[in-house]
């Protein structure tokens, strides 16, 4: 009996430690998106809803009865649909070329298709006006503009979202077991009947979430509709912007913000749902035993109408930015980049455009930190072992763990507009008044960074072999030494990449930035947002020049990531 007991208090005692280290893991990040998320969301509900003692509930009404908020928020829904239904029948074709087939430059291609999702949308926006804009390529050669239709901006959602469907899709695809359709076919079923009973079941989860993303990504666009929407047509982000920067009403802004902040926890709910009948579901196989060199006419027409679409959809438009940057007043040139050395006589900048490079590099650099630094606890918090299943300690860890994972998802839906506001006007007295502090920016990037950080590294951690935590619990170690000692040094590729995608989206994070940024210090995406506002060649020539060099700068972090990624490192 004494034995039993003993072995009891030894089982216990661990479950109770990993409870204790998984909280201790929990609190930084919790503590960061409390200050840094929360409160200044929180702020400016409060100053649009709270009036003299009380709450203003009445003022939902009064805004969701206005006609033109309503017509705001169909356009939101409707494009968001339309954007994720094109963006699933464009991208399905590429998701199986890079899970099933084997090819050379697979691995160029791949970060070929990842370049628009990480450029800051004001870019991609700049990138289709200069294809199918006024006075574009398709203006001058056949007398068509996309720019007053919706067409340039579903499109532009597309271009944005492809590397979402073929790197969690295609990423899913790649571990399912070939031979489970290839026994459907001996068993009499048709190519198509039998991808339709087996292998689209199986990828039903994977589809969903990457349909959920999509959606998410495309309800909040923001810089996309910015620049090809206009006048015409608006997202309830673009909405919350003009409501707070252009006419100060708070009231109208908080409704919208508390209206979006609903739609975003519910499809982040489905998300998080999707993903466990993902995780769960299936036995998956390594990717590199599915992947083949194409063979017969139909895989190679498939492959060969892939590129097709890269190439029109995706670099062509990149292809034409860098075409009107080095397309000077006198030809081809270095004008316009040269120009970004000067201050500007217009009074668009305080400072030389060119000064906007370092500043994005350094707030980047100095995101990509706090990043790493929350989301990596984040993740092991996620992912360190806890209680055994079935009891009533693992069931209330479950409940923690997957609310905890809910939280640190927010910020990817939730309007960046009003968290660069609620900066401004929550941070603003002691212990934190930092409207005046350089960090102020780089905070407000890791807010963007963390859930990339997050989904890269919690698959890598999740694969580690339990069997090497236990045997240093054997030894003693504790659960955050057995992290420290065990878990750190097999996912230092996991680390690198998770950099390098906080690096590249922190570079350009564009909705909180535009509120936070000074004038003496613009961001990149900033700058070229401002150059576009511009009239004038020069204006727009220095915008495509600014919107090059950030285009290469994250085409070569892109690159290098791919050198190191290695399979399962998470969705991107």
């Amino acid at each position: 009996m004494d034995v039993a007991r003993g072995e009891v208090r030894r089982r216990a005692v661990p479950g109770r430690r990993g409870t204790w280290a998984r909280l201790g893991l929990m609190a930084g990040p919790v503590v960061f998106f409390a200050v840094f998320f929360g409160y200044p969301v929180a702020a400016i509900v409060g100053r649009g809803l709270h009036e003299d003692g009380r709450w203003k509930w009445g003022r939902f009404g009064e805004v969701l009865g206005d006609p033109d908020i309503l017509r705001v928020l169909w356009f939101t829904v409707w494009q968001a649909a339309a954007s994720t239904a094109l963006t699933l029948a464009v991208a399905l074709p590429g998701a199986w070329v890079f899970a099933r087939l084997d090819f050379p430059g697979k691995r160029l291609l791949r970060a070929v298709v990842t370049v628009p999702f990480v450029l800051p949308t004001v870019v991609a926006g700049s990138a289709f006006l200069a294809l199918a804009g006024r006075g574009g390529v398709l203006d001058e050669w056949f007398g068509v503009r996309l720019d007053t239709s919706v067409w340039a901006i579903l499109l532009a959602h597309v271009f944005f979202n492809y590397a979402v469907v073929v790197r969690t899709v295609g990423g899913f695809w790649a571990q399912l077991d070939p031979r489970q359709e290839e026994a459907a076919r001996m068993l009499g079923a048709g190519r198509l009947a039998a991808w339709r009973r087996v292998t689209l079941p199986a990828l039903a989860p994977s589809l969903g979430a990457a349909a959920l993303i999509v959606y998410l990504f495309t309800f909040t666009s923001f810089g996309v509709i910015q620049v090809l929407g206009g006048p015409r047509y608006a997202t309830l982000e673009v909405e919350i912007y003009r409501q707070t920067e252009a006419l100060l009403q708070l009231p109208t802004a908080a409704v919208l913000t508390l209206v979006q902040f609903a739609a975003v926890a519910v499809l982040l709910a489905v998300h998080a749902r999707s993903v466990r009948r993902r995780e769960s579901a299936l036995r998956l196989v390594p990717a590199e035993q599915t992947a083949h060199r194409p063979a017969g006419a139909g895989q190679w027409t498939v492959l060969a109408g892939v590129l097709t679409v890269v190439g029109l959809l995706l670099v062509a438009p990149l292809a034409v930015l860098v075409q009107r940057a080095f397309q000077g007043p006198d030809g081809w040139s270095l004008a316009w980049f040269r120009a970004l050395g000067r201050e500007s006589a217009s009074g668009t900048f305080a400072v030389p455009p060119v000064e906007a490079i370092g500043n994005s590099l350094s707030y980047a650099a100095a995101a990509t930190g706090i990043a790493l630094l929350i989301g990596v606890s984040a993740a092991a918090a996620l992912t360190l072992p806890g209680s055994r299943r079935g009891t009533g300690r693992a069931a209330r860890a479950g409940r923690l763990v997957r609310g905890f994972d809910a939280l640190l998802m927010l910020p990817l839906g939730t309007s960046a507009v009003t968290v660069g506001f609620g900066f401004l006007i929550a941070l603003d007295e002691p212990p934190l008044d930092l409207r005046s502090s350089w960090i102020l920016v780089p905070l407000a990037q890791a807010l963007v960074g963390v859930p990339f950080v997050i989904r890269t590294m919690v698959p890598v951690l999740r694969s580690v072999d339990v069997r090497l935590r236990e045997a240093a619990a054997v030894l003693g170690a504790s659960p955050l030494r057995a992290w420290r000692e065990v878990d750190l040094p097999l996912v230092r590729r996991a680390v690198l990449v998770s950099a390098g995608f906080a690096f590249a989206v922190s570079l350009g994070e564009f909705g909180a930035t535009v509120f936070i940024a000074r004038p003496d210090a613009p961001t990149l995406p900033v700058a070229v947002a401002r150059m576009l506002g511009r009239a004038g060649e020069a204006h727009y020539g220095q915008a495509m020049a600014l919107s090059t060099i950030l285009m290469l700068v994250c085409a070569g972090v892109l690159l290098a990531l791919e050198r190191v990624r290695t399979p399962g490192q998470g969705e991107f």
